[in-house]
């Protein structure tokens, strides 16, 4: 395919910022030409599909699915074709009425991504309580009953040990029973020789791309805010996440804290072992 003036950079009828100061749509494609990269090349490099890099170059951003999603494309373009992005995303700003003002949308993942562990229960605390209430029962069972001596012998004759009283039933403690390790049900649940992830559009909404190993597509389309994929093969899957920011990622039953960036396209690859840390 011909780079120059082929239908991927048509010349005629494109809008332009000034003279001296190309469209992001027209900064895109010169940078393209001048790399001596076609729209199929640069479409395989960045996972954007071929009809979206046509329309952004001709600064047609209604394909992109909102501003968030346009500024994660001119970031991925501007990066395959070693462009600086953030000129590009001020001036696309510019030109569409400016980026919106920060919510406490941040904020709030930024807790939510720091929230600590669980606390184990203290057992130990547990049982210490649990033998003060059996003794201040047999106290006030041993009062009650107005100190009668009888009670005595009883806890301690060896010789009618084997046949305790009703004081020294009382007084004994039951041994503890040994008490089960907390498991993560969500690893515990999962096989081990397969790779399985799950994908929720948790602040916003996201597109989504999945493969397996052998390269079949399992998922291409956007996911709406609330929704959740879950993807799993014996080898490896190949994730391609919009909007990284807003997604929460589990990969074989652990949380990936860190996805990515507002707006920002991330590529992932994980396999049955993944992740080594969460």
């Amino acid at each position: 395919m011909s780079i120059g003036n082929s239908p991927n950079s048509p010349e005629e009828d494109r809008p332009s910022a000034g003279p001296d100061r190309p469209s992001v749509g027209r900064a895109l494609q010169q940078a393209r030409i001048s790399a001596g990269l076609t729209v199929e090349e640069v479409s395989t490099a960045t996972r954007v599909r071929i009809p979206i890099v046509h329309a952004i170059e001709q600064d047609d951003f209604s394909r992109c699915g909102g501003d968030v999603y346009a500024r994660g494309h001119i970031r991925t373009l501007a990066r395959a074709v070693s462009l600086d992005p953030q000129p590009l995303i001020a001036r696309y700003d510019a030109d569409h009425g400016g980026r919106p003002s920060p919510t406490v949308a941040a904020p709030l993942f930024e807790a939510e991504r720091i929230r600590p562990e669980p606390r184990r229960p203290n057992w130990t605390a547990a049982m210490v309580a649990a033998i003060v209430a059996v003794v201040g029962f047999a106290g006030f069972t041993f009062f009650s009953s107005g100190g009668k001596r009888e009670a005595a012998p009883v806890a301690t004759d060896t010789a009618k040990a084997d046949k305790p009283g009703p004081a020294a039933s009382t007084i004994r403690p039951r041994a503890p029973q040994p008490k089960p390790v907390p498991s993560d049900g969500a690893i515990a649940g999962l096989p081990k020789d397969k790779v399985t992830i799950k994908v929720t559009a948790k602040d916003g909404q996201s597109w989504i791309s999945a493969k397996d190993a052998n390269g079949k597509l399992l998922q291409d389309g956007l996911l709406k805010q609330g929704e959740s994929k879950t993807f799993t093969d014996n080898k490896r899957i190949d994730l391609v996440v919009g909007n990284a920011g807003a997604v929460q990622l589990y990969v074989n039953g652990k949380e990936v804290k860190k996805v990515g960036d507002e707006g920002s396209v991330e590529r992932l690859s994980y396999t049955p072992g993944d992740p080594q840390a969460g």
